[in-house]
């Protein structure tokens, strides 16, 4: 039996899939490579922090240091200004990996720990992401993109994300308060 030709729908969600990866890939090659200058973004305050937060967690699985900037900046500011805002950027960031997963392409790999993932995920869905986010480790990407591959509703993932990312955010920027205010601002 012949396949039926896609209908015009199916022909713009695949093209839509495969420009959010497209997105996704180039967003996370550019932070990379500019991953010394999410840093230059702290000078700008509050709003400084959100972007370089937001910066630091939208690259897919290249590492950007987000929550050095989050101590830093914690000795400088109100630690809970600090948490609000790398936690909210950290949470937008994070919007790439769910789109990359939304976008029904591979990205990670079939790995025990992937399959031990998607075991929790359609079990505890939100909980998942809520404790992912709060524990810190390169392996949130792998979450975000499950999530999305899932079709997590966006709100529901955005909510427990930015839960779990402020949380993480206020310790390190309390470790940074304290930090700073033993030793002199960082």
């Amino acid at each position: 039996m012949p396949n039926p030709s896609p209908t015009p729908e199916q022909k713009n969600k695949s093209i839509l899939r495969i420009l959010a990866l497209a997105f996704v890939i180039v967003l996370s090659v550019v932070l990379f490579i500019n991953r010394d200058h999410v840093k230059d973004l702290e000078g700008f305050g509050y709003p400084g922090i959100f972007l370089a937060s937001m910066l630091a967690n939208a690259s897919l699985v290249l590492p950007v240091p987000g929550v050095l900037i989050t101590t830093a900046m914690g000795a400088v500011f109100n630690p809970i200004g600090v948490a609000v805002s790398a936690g909210l950027g950290a949470t937008v960031g994070e919007l790439s990996g769910y789109l990359a997963g939304l976008s029904g392409q591979r990205v990670m790999q079939k790995a025990a720990f992937y399959k031990r993932l998607e075991n929790w995920m359609r079990k505890y869905g939100e909980i998942t992401i809520l404790v992912m986010a709060f524990v810190p480790n390169p392996l949130f990407d792998v979450a975000g993109v499950m999530a999305g591959g899932l079709k997590m509703p966006v709100a529901r993932f955005m909510i427990f994300c930015a839960i779990g990312k402020t949380l993480k955010m206020l310790l390190f920027a309390y470790g940074g308060f304290l930090l700073g205010s033993r030793f002199g601002t960082l």
